[in-house]
């Protein structure tokens, strides 16, 4: 199997731990203030990473810290505006307008550095909004909330980084930079705790729904983001982690926290096609991006 089908496999499964973490913070952050659960999910993630791998986290190169900052900084308020936006809307909403990160990755990097987007990756992201929009229920409601536009700003933070991961983290090792990044969060949203009072986890709940967050949908879940970075095109990154969607409402279903429905049949359905129609390999087709994993 070639670096690049791995690749895609693995943001698959980012999609599901992401989707199971989305279901036990969904519950956590009532429980315990959002920013005291961010600022301890990745505190956590970040000790975890340095005791894992000492000398190679610790061992930083020529703009490792800059840009692995610049990177945590805005992936930091991503995660800040999702959850604020997460607490004021509901949950199908949310993850619509989240998602949208799908078109704005590509369309930002159009905007900025002019890069063309392919046709399969267009049809790609159109499918995958019109999906997304049948999915969520959102197409039936045009009408802007508060919540909404907080979760707008989030996809357009979650593409920044995706692009930014894409032409800063190439050269640099996956697991240091990934780790960089995880402590800027922790050092971001630990400002914003500390403000009012650190609250700390209430129950055995919070706990695992911090542990589950930091160790697997931080620690392992953003290694393999970065390293699959490196291999494959953003806007190809951008659409399959859009099955963090699809997983979440399958785990929803299965706990019975969600009924089956045929808007979820037919968009799920819909986003499945749309990583299809991106990731479909064709004769002699070359991996878009030809690079090695710095370890």
């Amino acid at each position: 199997m070639s670096k690049t089908r791995l690749a895609v496999i693995a943001l698959l499964f980012v999609g599901f731990v992401w989707g199971a973490a989305f279901v036990l913070m969904k519950d956590a952050i009532v429980l315990q203030p959002y920013m005291d659960f961010l600022a301890t999910r990745f505190t956590i993630a970040a000790l975890a990473m340095i005791l894992l791998r000492p000398v190679v986290s610790l061992r930083f190169e020529a703009g490792d810290l800059k840009y692995g900052g610049l990177i945590g900084v805005v992936l930091a308020f991503g995660y800040i505006t999702q959850t604020i936006g997460l607490e004021l809307t509901t949950a199908a909403t949310s993850g619509f307008l989240t998602g949208l990160y799908v078109v704005f990755t590509p369309l930002i990097a159009w905007l900025f550095v002019r890069r063309k987007i392919s046709g399969k990756v267009a049809i790609g992201v159109l499918f995958s909004i019109v999906g997304m929009a049948i999915f969520s229920g959102a197409a039936t409601s045009t009408e802007f909330q508060v919540g909404q536009i907080w979760l707008v700003v989030c996809a357009v933070l979650y593409a920044v980084h995706i692009l930014l991961l894409g032409h800063y983290g190439q050269t640099r090792n996956s697991y240091r930079f990934a780790m960089l990044q995880i402590a800027a969060v922790a050092i971001v949203t630990w400002g914003f705790a500390l403000v009012d009072g650190y609250q700390p986890p209430p129950n055995l709940e919070v706990w695992f729904a911090v542990l589950f967050t930091a160790l697997l949908s931080t620690v392992l879940a953003f290694w393999i983001q970065t390293w699959a970075q490196t291999l494959l095109d953003p806007a190809r990154v951008a659409l399959l982690i859009t099955s963090e969607v699809i997983f979440t409402a399958l785990l929803a279903i299965g706990l019975g926290q969600e009924p089956l429905t045929l808007a979820i049949v037919v968009g799920g359905g819909m986003m499945l096609t749309a990583m299809l129609i991106v990731e479909w390999p064709k004769k002699g087709e070359q991996p878009l991006v030809q690079t090695q994993l710095h370890e």
